[in-house]
């Protein structure tokens, strides 16, 4: 849905110079302090120089203090006339739930599972792991394994310590996972929460705090300094500034469908939502990632002559995707 994360809204973001115009904002909750946000601002702004943020009602520059937030609109202001205002282009990636199919993503799971051993956001233990039960508990990707190639391409397995060989990019170590419930793990993918490492790694909500984890800290068991599979604060620190954009920049980034019952025409709703390309495309590569795409192919193109013998008229969407496996093989 676009425009979803601007509704309700309390904290309304300007530049000086033009004050009826907003840069994004915030909906806020209790846990965000005003130095939570001059954080988050530093992430958001792009200033040629010094600058500070004032809050409209009381006329006072904000300063990073623990005092709470309070709703109301804030200009952000240069030192110098001469400096500039802007807000950062830095991309935000588009995320979906990911989905374990493969030798490496079981790996992942399994890792996660074994160092964790309950929601790390929530606190609740898997009181059957031991007989390994694990309903309701997924291991999630900090980064998304849907965007493998940018992970590669900006370099970030230089932040895997412990990966297996030259081959592994690091995507699916347990240091780019952290277990949740599987409510939870949505909203994580969902950038609607995070965590900050460089504050105590406080938990950070942007939306409604249904599941009350605002102002909670990240459990110690998954970043453990001695423990080579402990998450990367650098991952999270991305994760961060990911939710940051996607929340605060402008009208915000769009929000996905998630849930699809049987009979659903998931395809047809993606395609015809936001960023439908994009999204597309994502969860194509988390559905298939691991796999051959050859063998994908063959194996859809022989589905395709099955149903054509059985005189069945093959579904667009079907033949959308042989088409780009037939592509992605060339």
């Amino acid at each position: 849905m676009a425009g979803r994360r601007a509704i309700g809204r309390n904290v309304h973001i300007y530049n000086f110079a033009e004050p009826d115009k907003q840069l994004g904002g915030l909906r806020l909750n209790p846990s965000v302090t005003k130095g939570t946000f001059l954080t988050m601002l530093s992430i958001l702004i792009v200033a040629s120089g010094p600058y500070r943020v004032i809050s409209r009602s009381t006329g006072d520059d904000l300063a990073a203090t623990d005092e709470v937030l309070q709703p109301g609109h804030y200009d952000i202001r240069p030192y110098s006339r001469k400096d500039t205002i802007s807000i950062t282009d830095d991309p935000c990636i588009l995320r979906i739930i990911s989905h374990s199919s493969t030798g490496r993503d079981q790996s992942f799971r399994t890792q996660v599972r074994e160092r964790d051993g309950k929601c790390v956001i929530t606190g609740l233990i898997n009181d059957e792991a031991d007989s390994d039960e694990w309903s309701g508990f997924h291991a999630a990707h900090i980064f998304p394994l849907s965007s493998e190639d940018y992970f590669l391409q900006c370099g970030f397995s230089r932040w895997i310590t412990n990966r297996t060989g030259e081959r592994d990019t690091g995507i699916n170590s347990c240091q780019n996972g952290l277990l949740m419930q599987s409510n939870v793990h949505e909203k994580f993918d969902g950038l609607f929460f995070s965590i900050n490492p460089d504050d105590g790694y406080k938990i950070v909500c942007f939306d409604k705090d249904i599941l009350g984890i605002g102002g909670k800290i990240l459990d110690p068991v998954c970043r453990d300094s001695s423990d080579n599979r402990r998450a990367s604060d650098e991952l999270l620190r991305w994760h961060f500034r990911q939710a940051v954009l996607a929340n605060m920049r402008g009208a915000g980034e769009p929000t996905f469908e998630t849930d699809f019952p049987p009979g659903t025409d998931m395809m047809g709703e993606i395609l015809n939502g936001p960023k439908a390309a994009k999204r597309m495309e994502a969860e194509l590569f988390s559905r298939l990632h691991g796999y051959s795409t050859i063998t994908l192919c063959s194996r859809l193109v022989a589905y395709g002559d099955y149903l054509r013998v059985k005189s069945t008229v093959i579904p667009l969407q079907l033949f959308m995707l042989i088409e780009i496996l037939s592509f992605m093989t060339l």
